[in-house]
């Protein structure tokens, strides 16, 4: 697993999950540790005259870079966590997250802390791009993270959700006993669901307690709102598979839900 974490933004609810995940099964855990500031965006060459500023800051994020680094290898350590660890000082580079994620299973950011210190307001720019341009699943896990109880899968009858549903199945066999419910929402009337025999037989073949839920209104907005209150709950997405150009227009059902920072998001796409 790849687990993500940039300045001192140490994102303490993803490695509680992490360590979840390692109290069932030993897990592989990699940390990529980048600035929270682009600094070298920040500062053209030519205003010298900044010189010194620019190297305090940058100084600054050095140092918690090496904060972060020593509570994760301490963290690892006091858990019997097997890991290595990757380090940036340049900032956020979505080349190196692309080879990162095409070599790791899962990758594990904040719900909150992801480039907070570049854009608060999440899902921000860099965790849209980060979402999209992934070439592995990525867990997006709240700072208030307490357990996993019940899984909700968002299935729209498309092959995207029926592929993230089948990465998370094949990723999280520890979570096979939990309640499963696949819900399908669209505002008409009718009370059918696409390929409804397939889904079940592959939700049967994975899970001991499954249930196929069809909601009669938007998923934009709804969705989210019938979330709420179901504690302890994992959602599973087929989204951000669409460009940047297109999110822009229409952004991912699951903006709303990331931007509650209430559960943990688990987001699976084709590359």
């Amino acid at each position: 697993m790849l687990f993500v974490c940039d300045g001192d933004h140490f994102p303490e609810g993803a490695f509680k999950f992490i360590k979840s995940l390692q109290g069932i099964e030993p897990v592989s855990l990699k940390g990529m540790f980048f600035t929270g500031i682009a600094l070298q965006q920040l500062i053209s060459p030519g205003y010298t005259a900044f010189a010194a500023p620019f190297v305090r800051l940058r100084e600054e994020e050095k140092q918690s870079l090496i904060k972060s680094k020593a509570r994760f290898v301490d963290q690892c350590e006091s858990y019997g966590i097997r890991y290595n660890i990757e380090e940036y000082e340049d900032g956020w580079d979505k080349d190196q997250f692309i080879k990162e994620t095409r070599f790791a299973d899962l990758a594990v950011i904040s719900e909150q802390l992801f480039c907070k210190e570049i854009l608060d307001d999440q899902p921000n720019s860099f965790m849209e791009e980060a979402l999209r341009i992934a070439e592995c699943p990525v867990m997006i896990i709240p700072e208030a993270f307490s357990s996993v109880d019940r899984i909700v899968v968002a299935y729209d009858g498309k092959k995207e959700s029926a592929f993230a549903l089948k990465q998370f199945t094949h990723l999280f066999t520890q979570y096979d006993e939990l309640p499963i419910e696949l819900v399908y929402v669209k505002d008409d009337e009718s009370n059918e669901v696409p390929d409804m025999h397939l889904l079940k037989e592959y939700t049967n073949a994975h899970f001991d307690a499954g249930n196929i839920t069809k909601l009669h209104f938007h998923a934009d907005g709804s969705f989210r709102k019938w979330l709420e209150g179901k504690r302890d709950t994992l959602l599973v997405a087929g989204s951000f598979s669409r460009s940047g150009a297109s999110m822009l227009f229409k952004p991912s059902f699951v903006n709303p839900i990331i931007k509650k920072s209430s559960i943990p998001v688990f987001i699976a796409h084709n590359v």
